[in-house]
């Protein structure tokens, strides 16, 4: 299978890339091309002009104020082995490496996956629990977009034609901060059949004060789950009793398929006593 023809720039300069944006309609910017390219070439997507962004300074990391920014063309292969992200940001680690295959990861990026906005995939629904934003930029300038107002549908963004995210950002983890991504796929490397992106914050002397969680595979955007794990606020374990709650809580967000329902509710409370437990744990010190 071959793509519809197309033109191909590749610009040095977010300016530029923003002019070739604005100047055609039928431009569509490409990083890693891991999403783009499989569609193109079943003709389901048929940009005019191809607009490469590899060579843009948007290949960072940092930290700043008490959150993480992740430039839009890190590779999820850097999202596993930054020691930033390891200890400011672990639960993007943990789904940066069930993302496809090491190849996919090496090309593949947080922007291009985010922008794509791919229902059954990762990175989405870990920006919707962490309660996360892009920064997106255009020739009329820059304006930062909530997760909770990102994902419109399937494969579909309120991201205007021309604008270009430029960063992600999320709350870094506190002292007490225990997370966990876990999904099931029929391989390794398959898209998860469902996932769930759960992240807590706890108190000094223990109890749970700020809680999130999102689900991929579960309808035509992230699902946001925050209120099927709200009980867990202000506890210090998740007991049996508390971990049933959670699971009968998320499972009732699902209708019309009993067995993504019953995923749902077992990730849900897998995530939610991981969590918990390695909220207890020292993380990894930042370089």
């Amino acid at each position: 299978m071959k793509p519809a023809p197309f033109e191909y720039v590749r610009p040095a300069t977010v300016g530029e890339a923003l002019g070739a944006l604005t100047g055609d309609e039928g431009a569509k910017l490409i990083a890693g091309g891991q999403s783009l390219v499989p569609l193109m070439a079943l003709r389901l997507a048929r940009p005019t002009v191809l607009v490469d962004v590899k060579d843009l300074e948007l290949d960072l990391v940092g930290t700043d104020a008490g959150q993480v920014r992740i430039g839009a063309a890190t590779p999820h292969r850097r999202l596993e082995h930054d020691p930033v992200i390891a200890h400011a940001a672990p639960i993007v680690r943990e789904a940066a490496g069930l993302i496809g295959y090491p190849a996919i990861r090496t090309r593949g990026t947080i922007g291009g996956s985010i922008a794509h906005a791919d229902p059954v995939a990762e990175l989405p629904a870990l920006l919707v629990a962490a309660q996360g934003s892009v920064v997106a930029r255009s020739t009329r300038g820059t304006r930062e977009i909530s997760a909770c107002d990102l994902f419109a549908g399937f494969l579909e963004t309120t991201l205007a034609r021309d604008e270009l995210i430029e960063e992600i950002r999320l709350p870094a983890a506190g002292a007490r901060h225990g997370s966990s991504f876990c999904e099931w796929a029929p391989r390794a490397g398959d898209f998860a059949v469902v996932g769930v992106a759960l992240l807590v914050e706890r108190a000094a002397d223990g109890p749970c004060e700020r809680i999130g969680a999102a689900a991929c595979g579960i309808g035509s955007v992230p699902l946001d789950c925050t209120e099927a794990v709200e009980r867990a606020r202000g506890e210090n374990n998740p007991t049996g009793s508390l971990l049933r709650d959670v699971a009968a809580r998320a499972r009732a967000l699902v209708t019309g398929d009993d067995d993504r329902a019953e995923l749902l509710a077992l990730l849900m409370a897998r995530a939610l006593s991981r969590s918990f437990a390695r909220s207890d744990r020292p993380r990894e010190a930042a370089a």
